[in-house]
This record gives structure tokens, C-alpha cells and sequence, in this order.
């Protein structure tokens, strides 16, 4: 039987850093910010941080480089890479990490500096150049929009999915991120400018694709049986999962079945939770396809009905599903990998501090982290109580 960590850690203090544009910070100035604030807002001081999670798009020695910048040297460290799904999945190592008693307050990172150096082109010829596709790269796709947007144009035609739903994604991220102080991009958009904008890769526009920003966060995660000690308001982790099916688009099995299915399950058979108990959901919208994917695969609606599922405005601030709470990648932020974003405002709508954006009941969150072209999927259920 597998061992279930239930409740066994606790997300304390959170921090962000550098949003937007960061001015040419580095990546490790603006992480040690947002870690700085983290540890601070978790009554911790960094000589207690004995464990730290972190991962780069770039460097594959990022968590030496990250503990030495940051002054620790962990007797728990970790730097596996699972794209925008990484810091989602490290709730489960932090777990088991902390539960083997290999440390006690576990320090999960991450930052990247996308919009103000390098340029986003760049960024994309270093991802070709270190990890090549075999069967893609000789034909020089334009990814990761031309896998997204396989995904939407074979949804669209299997299930009826229309254009205009996956606009109404991007329209409800906008109008909750107006509500949001931090979001990059807060001016108003419709249906009618999604659809009017740039064509990317058909069919997704411009504004069916993630921003690209600068940006850092960090969370603290400890052992639950002491949170209280140290946190007035801890966030328990009650189930966690993870899975992935492929790397690259043409070796996915089904275009419109994603490995969420599987780390959905995990994470809700652990939880010993329905979807029907979640009460706010924070999903990886890196393009406009992702969410109805995803809130189908979770078994939040049937397969093939996420488009309707999120029509008439029910995924906006006063609609009966909060979604993206926090504007999203679409209109919050996006430095190259998101899902750090993701648990962190779970954690702030928990603890009923997102001001405007507060989703009245809010007891138990559900976050959902997605790497490479639909690859890698993680899900975490999150409570204020056990």
C-alpha cells in the first residue's frame, strides 16, 4: 500500500519578488527576495532553512548555486526538473523529505527574468539547443504555441470546443486580474479582442498565450505537528500527485487527454476529497486550451464539455467557480515556468488575504501545475485545516 503523507507538512510564510519587470535584476537577486520575505513571514530565520527545492530552465546546477547565494548549506537539497509543473510536484519530495527526517523547514524557490534579459527568443533557442525534440526539432515548430495549439485545434474538432470559449478563458483571467495590484496586464479585454488579435499558431491569438515577465516566489514548507508554533495561519498539504505520459507533443498519446487524470486521482485519493469539495481552483493557463483540458481530466466536468463548462461567465469574480484567482499566467504573470504562482495564492485566498479578489469560501483550494507541451502534470489539494 502506498504510503500516504496526509497532512503531514504545511506551507507557512510566502514571498514574491521582482513581478513584471524586474529592471534587469538577476534571476538569483530576485529569488532571494521573494525567499527573504518567505522565510521572514514564516518566523524563521534563513540559518533554519535546512532543506531547499529549486530548478531552472537554464542551469542545471541551480540549487548550488541558489543555497550558496542564499548563505545555507542544506543537509536536504533537490533540483529535479519537471517544467511548470516542478513546484507542485516538490510538495511531495518536501514531504517525504521532511517525514524521513532528513530536514525540518524546507525552502521551495524559484525565479527567471524573461522580459528584461534575456529576450524570450533567446530563451526559446536555449531550450532547443539543450533539449531537442527528435522528432520535431528538424521540422523548427514554433513551440511551445504549435503544441498548445494541436491541442485546441483537435479539442475544437473532436468535442465542438469553439473559438469564443477559449477566448472566455483569457477574458475571465483579465477581469480577476483588475482586481489584483500585481497583475502585469490589467486593461480591459473582450472576447471580441482575443479573437481580433494576432494570429500565433492557429487557432490561438496573441491573447490565447501567456504573458512573458519577469518574476520570483517562494514558499516555506514545514512539518505540519509544528506549524502552529511558528505560523498563526498554516496551510496543510492534504494530497498530492503527479504524472507524465510524454515529452514532446507527437508522442502524446491523445491530443485531448492530458496526464492530469492521473495526478488528479492521486492527489484526490489521498486528500479523501470530491471535486464537488473544492472551493477555489488555481490552474497553469499557459495558453487559453490548458484549463478546459485540465478541469476535465480533474473530473471537474465530463470530457469534451470544458468549454461549456467555463461559458457565461461562470469562471469569473462573482461566478459560482473561481478560477485563476489571481489573473493567471494569462494576465498575472509568467517567467518561464508559473506553478510557484499557483500555490502561492492558494495560500492567500486561504488565509482570506486577497483583498478584492477574496472568494468568500475559500476553505479548500485545488492547485494544478503543467510542464513541457502537456507532459507533466502535478495536483495539490491545500486546507487551512486538517
Amino acid at each position: 500500500m502506498m504510503r500516504s503523507y496526509r497532512g503531514s507538512i504545511a506551507i507557512l510564510g510566502t514571498g514574491m519578488a521582482g513581478l513584471g519587470d524586474c529592471g534587469g535584476r538577476s534571476e538569483q537577486e530576485i529569488i532571494a527576495q521573494a525567499a527573504r520575505q518567505a522565510v521572514q513571514a514564516s518566523g524563521l530565520r534563513m540559518q533554519d532553512i535546512d532543506g531547499i527545492i529549486t530548478s531552472s530552465l537554464t542551469s542545471p546546477w541551480w540549487v548550488m548555486r541558489m543555497a550558496e547565494y542564499l548563505g545555507i548549506q542544506p543537509s536536504f537539497s533537490d533540483s529535479t526538473m519537471f517544467g511548470g509543473s516542478s513546484f507542485i510536484a516538490d510538495l511531495k519530495i518536501a514531504a517525504m523529505a521532511i517525514e524521513s527526517g532528513q530536514c525540518n523547514h524546507v525552502l521551495i524557490c524559484y525565479g527567471a527574468n524573461p522580459r528584461s534579459v534575456p529576450s524570450s527568443s533567446e530563451i526559446n533557442r536555449m531550450r532547443a539547443m539543450l533539449d531537442p525534440q527528435p522528432y520535431e526539432h528538424p521540422y523548427k515548430p514554433f513551440n511551445p504555441v504549435s503544441s498548445y495549439a494541436l491541442a485546441a485545434a483537435r479539442h475544437m474538432y473532436e468535442y465542438g470546443t469553439t473559438r469564443e470559449q477559449l477566448a472566455e478563458v483569457a477574458v475571465a483571467a483579465r477581469k480577476w486580474a483588475q482586481l489584483n495590484p500585481d497583475a502585469f496586464v490589467r486593461t480591459p479585454l473582450t472576447v471580441d479582442d482575443v479573437l481580433n488579435s494576432k494570429m500565433i499558431s492557429d487557432p490561438l491569438t496573441v491573447r490565447d498565450c501567456c504573458l512573458v515577465t519577469d518574476g520570483a516566489g517562494a514558499f516555506i514548507v514545514s512539518r505540519a505537528d509544528r506549524a502552529r508554533d511558528l505560523h498563526a495561519r498554516p496551510i496543510y498539504v492534504l494530497g498530492t500527485g503527479h504524472s507524465h505520459s510524454h515529452r514532446q507533443i507527437s508522442c502524446m498519446p491523445d491530443l485531448t487527454i492530458t496526464p492530469a487524470r492521473e495526478s488528479g486521482r492521486a492527489a484526490f485519493a489521498e486528500a479523501g476529497l470530491k471535486p464537488e469539495d473544492i472551493d477555489v481552483v488555481e490552474l497553469y493557463d499557459a495558453f487559453t486550451i490548458n484549463p478546459i483540458l485540465f478541469l476535465e481530466d480533474l473530473g471537474f466536468c465530463a470530457k469534451g464539455e470544458g468549454g461549456a463548462f467555463i461559458s457565461q461567465g461562470r469562471i469569473e469574480p462573482g461566478g459560482d467557480f473561481p478560477l485563476n484567482t489571481n489573473g493567471g499566467g494569462l494576465s498575472f504573470t509568467h517567467p518561464g515556468m508559473y506553478s510557484i504562482f499557483l500555490v502561492i495564492e492558494a495560500v492567500t485566498q486561504l488565509r482570506r488575504e486577497a483583498g478584492q479578489r477574496q472568494v468568500e469560501k475559500a476553505d479548500v483550494a485545488l492547485v494544478h501545475g503543467n510542464g513541457g507541451v502537456l507532459s507533466s502534470q502535478a495536483t495539490a489539494i491545500l486546507s487551512h485545516s486538517l
